[in-house]
């Protein structure tokens, strides 16, 4: 019989906006909760998991001390056990999903746990580089500079991709679009985990009255006479997210039904100064990888970071712009750095299951110049 590795279930909390209805919960806290209903919904013994993969960022104060550990503690499993915390800057549950396919694949573990948190309104964005010299001398001598900054990335891909502030609104009203309608027709509704003592039950996040009008009257923040502002790139946000990932045959085994298959994953990097371009060769290495071309992808998760990042990759690949984000992306509902690589995936995971869709594309753009990217096919 052939040796897969399958996700089972994938959850999320809803997400929240900055200093918003999440901002009270402890990431750790935060985080037990999508794995008690990970248990719940699967019916697994907690027992039974060999790792609890979970990708953070900003890794210091409240977020400081392995949530991945700490997170299966505070879900009540049991002290066997294990956990991890993962960075690889956005991309962190992405990978974490990675590295536990990887897992089950090799024997080395049977089920794991992958997903991620991160808590913007405990712990600030860029929190981490307060002090000291993060990027090191030799890498500041040989980009001839002190910081790399995601703005003016995003502003570098505009202007390579000839994309217009026009342009970059009109994406982002659409986001906000997709995801009030996805949103009031049910969409996440089996994805969703409730919080006790907490009426969030919905994204936070969306501007159901946004319009290119009112986009622009916001001034740029990267560049004086820039496209790139607060309105066309992702909210500072407060989520969690995980995936249980085991084998085909463990999941038979225990008479679980997966969602999916993970048919193919890679990561790549690419030039540090831009910093958003790598989902560009991440896709194309992905679909190589798979044996898949572009057109053979149901629907694609691109995260938001900026406006310009999904346009930028619509204009490299080709892909059909209509399956884009078609639940709208992090513009609207937010980017929780860690957390956001699972927080995609469980999206794409229940849209495809919804809709019949047999195969779903991630990808994310990640600081130092990286993406990963993940195609999954939905489960027969």
């Amino acid at each position: 019989m052939e040796h897969t590795a399958v996700i089972v279930d994938a959850v999320r909390t809803p997400i929240g906006r900055r200093n918003g209805a999440l901002a009270a919960w402890h990431p750790v806290d935060l985080a037990a909760e999508v794995l008690k209903t990970l248990v719940a919904r699967t019916g697994i013994d907690p027992a039974d998991v060999d790792d609890v993969m979970f990708g953070c960022v900003n890794q210091l104060g409240d977020q400081s001390t392995n949530v991945g550990r700490m997170a299966a503690l505070a879900a009540g499993w049991p002290e066997t056990v294990p956990g991890v915390t993962i960075d690889r800057a956005c991309g962190s549950s992405q990978q974490a999903l990675h590295f536990a396919v990887a897992s089950v694949l090799s024997g080395m573990a049977g089920t794991v746990v992958a997903g991620g948190v991160e808590m913007m309104s405990r712990v600030p964005l860029g929190a981490a580089r307060a002090t000291g010299m993060p990027y090191g001398p030799k890498v500041r001598a040989r980009y001839a500079r002190d910081a790399f900054s995601q703005g003016e990335g995003a502003e570098i891909l505009a202007e390579r991709y000839r994309l217009s502030r026009t342009a970059l609104d009109e994406f982002s009203v659409r986001s906000h679009t997709l995801a009030a309608a996805a949103t009031d027709a049910g969409a996440f509704a089996g994805q969703l985990v409730t919080l006790p003592d907490t009426p969030l039950t919905a994204d936070e996040g969306i501007r159901r009255a946004s319009t290119v009008q009112t986009l622009a009257n916001l001034r740029p923040a990267f560049r004086e006479d820039g496209v790139i502002h607060a309105g066309n790139a992702s909210q500072i946000s407060d989520g969690a997210a995980a995936l249980l990932v085991t084998t085909g045959d463990r999941a038979r085994a225990l008479g679980l039904t997966p969602l999916a298959t993970f048919r193919a994953g890679t990561i790549v990097g690419d030039d540090p100064v831009v910093m958003l371009s790598a989902p560009w060769p991440a896709t194309h290495k992905v679909l190589a990888r798979a044996g898949l071309g572009i057109d053979d992808i149901g629907a694609f998760e691109i995260n938001e970071a900026f406006a310009s990042v999904p346009l930028g990759w619509l204009a490299e690949t080709g892909a059909d712009p209509e399956r884009l984000n078609p639940l709208g992306g992090a513009i609207a509902v937010g980017h929780p750095l860690g957390a956001s690589g699972a927080i995609l995936m469980t999206r794409l995971l229940h849209h495809m299951r919804d809709n019949d869709i047999r195969f779903g594309l991630q990808s994310m753009c990640e600081a130092g110049g990286m993406a990963n990217a993940t195609i999954v096919e939905l489960a027969g």
